[in-house]
């Protein structure tokens, strides 16, 4: 099933119209970052994506449109969340691929434009994994804006619960040379099975040099904030419940699992990040970002 852009959240678990709407979320909160004079993270796409969907059109893309600015939980907090979330993993690609990977895969790479505003080496090839409708109103708004790519661009419209491994190799992934792996705001929506064999087929098809990142949020803070403002007023505001789109079950261990296959690794909060960039969301009572990690990895060269 392929996700629907233009359709406001059905509380599916995230396999349609649902995944659609948080990816003009995020898209959204990359605009509103793009115009903050303190900004940690340029897209000057987002706010074309965010128009160009009749879910978002009426949506702010910069701070000054929000009455109530960074007070308000859903485009002050959460979109600065993305926005920090945005700048750090935009870091960790461009360190990968100057460090020598030169293939950079997006799994569930939603309206990303990292192969259009990211200023890549020579010779990359950016790979961006996601459902056939989001790729499809990706290059429509693209296209119309008579954008290039700063780099190879490959769209991959595929379904990641289904052989997704055959597309990316067939697309021209080469197993045999350094890649940099990105899976940003996916693995909550996937169940427990589903994540583990990615991360499994990840570490089949990473050569020694390889590098991957991912969010993951611990299971005993899933249900714990729901009636956090963060979750209550993107409900109320964009009529989004995240909750009911998270996989409910026990989540695996990712991170060990990939240190057992011999990967080294480490996980932070976003607020280490705040205070490394001078900015960025803090923690705060009945916190829904507080049980949010990210999770880097890389192969090291024998």
């Amino acid at each position: 099933m392929t996700a629907d852009l233009t359709q406001p959240n059905t509380g599916t678990g995230g396999v349609d119209g649902g995944v659609g709407v948080t990816a003009l979320l995020v898209a959204a909160a990359r605009a509103i970052e793009t115009h903050r004079p303190d900004s940690l993270a340029q897209d000057l796409f987002a706010e074309h994506f965010v128009h160009s969907a009749p879910a978002s059109a009426g949506w702010p893309v910069r701070i000054d449109q929000v009455p109530d600015g960074d007070a308000n939980p859903l485009w002050g907090r959460f979109a600065r969340y993305f926005g920090l979330r945005t700048r750090v993993f935009d870091d960790f690609l461009l360190q990968a691929v100057h460090a020598g990977a030169h293939q950079v895969v997006l799994l569930g790479a939603g309206l990303d434009a990292r192969a259009y505003r990211l200023d890549w080496p020579a010779g990359c090839v950016i790979f961006e994994l996601d459902r056939e409708g989001v790729l499809a109103f990706k290059h429509r708004v693209l296209k119309g804006l008579a954008a290039t790519p700063k780099a190879a661009r490959v769209p991959i419209p595929t379904d990641l619960r289904a052989d997704w491994v055959r597309a990316l190799t067939d697309a021209g992934f080469d197993p045999a040379a350094p890649s940099a792996w990105l899976a940003e705001g996916l693995l909550f929506y996937l169940p427990g099975a589903a994540e583990t064999q990615l991360v499994t087929a990840v570490d089949r098809l990473a050569a020694p040099g390889s590098e991957l990142a991912f969010e993951v949020k611990l299971d005993e803070d899933l249900m714990a904030h729901r009636d956090s403002p963060l979750y209550t007023e993107t409900r109320r505001q964009i009529g989004i419940d995240l909750l009911d789109l998270f996989a409910k079950e026990a989540r695996p261990d990712s991170a060990g699992d990939l240190a057992r296959r011999g990967w080294s690794t480490s996980v932070a909060t976003p607020y280490e990040y705040t205070v490394r960039l001078g900015r960025g969301p803090l923690p705060e009572p009945n916190d829904a970002l507080g049980g949010n990690r990210w999770v880097f990895a890389d192969r090291r060269t024998p």
